[in-house]
């Protein structure tokens, strides 16, 4: 049986006590405080009641003056880059990507030049035995970097180690699906291990200051494996990209709180480890002393990054009767079929006997809905057969009632291309700031996608 719930209230400061008595206890006068009637009180709301009890919480005003986090550079520019500026002081990082795309190798040339520069840096190992990482290091020609090394999966024994002594500046996680924490049932890699490891590690981080660093392992599908709390827990997530058959990688920041996302760092692996590119357009850009139909240059943006891609198309025509094929490498062969369908119903051009071929060189791929036009105007030049002037490049959505829409950024686009020699740049009307950044190149605008493809074909 619940029972009512006793308060009395003084009728002269409005202070509230839980039994009478005849002076009040916050003004001192007499004979004022008068029972009410007070809310039924369960056992169930007197033990669950959040609304006391706790600490006062410190509010402040958001127009406050806020201090910037304090930044350690890694000494690789294109990591820092991806980080927004360094390792933040008191940070956690998730880094995840294929098997052998070189997460370990990167963070292991990141860990040397930082300890060679006089930060003090610890570097755990689950996966690999010490002597493992040791050799890895004297092949990356780091092996005399003092960097703190050991081979441990206890969470338990790893923080009692750390704690010991000064909190190192950085502290590399490799990997947490192989951290074990002995206050969890269950093996490493599981749900509850990784949450329960991830989450003592990250406080480790916040009350000593220490940049720590988890490499994280993907599925199948390229995400990384583990409870989706994982990266929500983080304050930045990276994302090592590539085909290990090619030759690039891309290290992409998909979450940052220090800083911007989408943001990108360019390495090439070469026998002595990742090294950083300054140019990532010549990775992807073909050099054609001649024209070459089907081909067609795009100024991506990666952040506030541009990136000059080819994207190659091939047009084959086939007999009667026989089904097209639709094959896409490096962009969404969804929207494929979406600018096949506005070329056909707004601009004449028949690709419904054709099979249709799409690559964007070097194994990069594009995101970017500006690349519209210069995929059909690939497809145009493979389809007629005429090709795209080599010194121009294109950018543009296309919408589906045939109208080419403004991107943003056109001015860092066509700034990029300028530097690397292009000429001219088709691109739609009314693009902010395109003729400033322009300078000497030849600005093309165009409203419709029926105008663009008879400037193609020259009608």
């Amino acid at each position: 049986m619940a029972k009512p719930q006793k308060r009395y209230v003084c009728q002269a400061c409005g202070s509230v006590a839980s039994r009478w008595s005849g002076q009040c206890g916050d003004c001192a006068e007499w004979n004022t405080l008068v029972q009410e009637a007070g809310a039924v009180a369960t056992p169930f709301q007197a033990r669950h009641n959040l609304q006391g009890g706790g600490q006062l919480v410190m509010l402040t005003q958001l127009d406050a003056p806020a201090v910037l986090p304090e930044r350690r550079t890694s000494g690789i520019a294109e990591l820092d880059r991806a980080l927004g500026g360094g390792f933040v002081e008191g940070s956690a990082t998730l880094i995840g990507g294929d098997p052998g795309i070189g997460k370990s190798t990167l963070l292991l040339q990141a860990a040397a030049r930082m300890a060679l520069a006089g930060s003090s840096v610890a570097y755990i190992s689950g996966e690999e035995a010490a002597d493992q990482v040791r050799l890895r290091a004297q092949r990356l020609g780091l092996g005399h970097a003092p960097v703190q090394l050991a081979a441990a999966t206890s969470v338990r024994d790893i923080l009692t180690t750390l704690s010991s002594g000064p909190p190192p500046e950085l502290v590399v996680i490799d990997s947490i699906q192989t951290m074990h924490s002995d206050l969890i049932e269950g093996a490493p890699g599981t749900v509850s291990q990784v949450r329960a490891s991830a989450q003592e590690l990250i406080r480790f981080a916040k009350e000593r200051g220490s940049a720590v660093v988890l490499v994280g392992h993907v599925t199948k599908d390229g995400t990384i494996a583990g409870p989706r709390v994982l990266e929500h827990m983080v304050d930045t997530v990276l994302a090592f990209e590539g085909e290990r058959s090619h030759q690039y990688r891309i290290l992409r920041a998909n979450k940052n709180r220090f800083g911007g996302t989408d943001e990108i760092g360019v390495f090439a692996m070469e026998t002595g480890g990742l090294t950083e590119v300054a140019n990532p357009s010549a990775l992807f850009l073909t050099n054609r002393e001649e024209g070459v139909t089907g081909a067609t240059v795009f100024p991506a943006l990666e952040g506030t990054r541009p990136v000059l891609v080819e994207i190659q198309a091939l047009v084959v025509r086939l007999a009667s009767g026989a089904t097209p094929r639709r094959s896409v490498v490096g962009w969404d062969s969804g929207r494929l079929a979406m600018v096949l369908a506005v070329l056909e119903a707004r601009c004449g051009l028949s690709f419904s006997s054709c099979e249709v071929y799409l690559n964007v060189a070097g194994g990069y791929r594009v995101q970017d809905p500006a690349a519209d036009l210069a995929v059909a105007a690939a497809l145009v030049s493979g389809l007629s057969e005429r090709p795209v002037p080599a010194d121009a490049v294109a950018f543009g959505e296309i919408a589906l009632s045939g109208e080419i829409r403004p991107v943003a950024h056109a001015a860092l686009r066509l700034k990029e291309a300028g530097k690397l020699g292009f000429e001219r740049a088709m691109l739609p009307t009314g693009v902010a700031g395109a003729k400033n950044e322009g300078g000497a190149m030849r600005l093309t605008e165009f409203r419709t996608l029926a105008r663009f493809v008879d400037h193609l074909l020259g009608r």
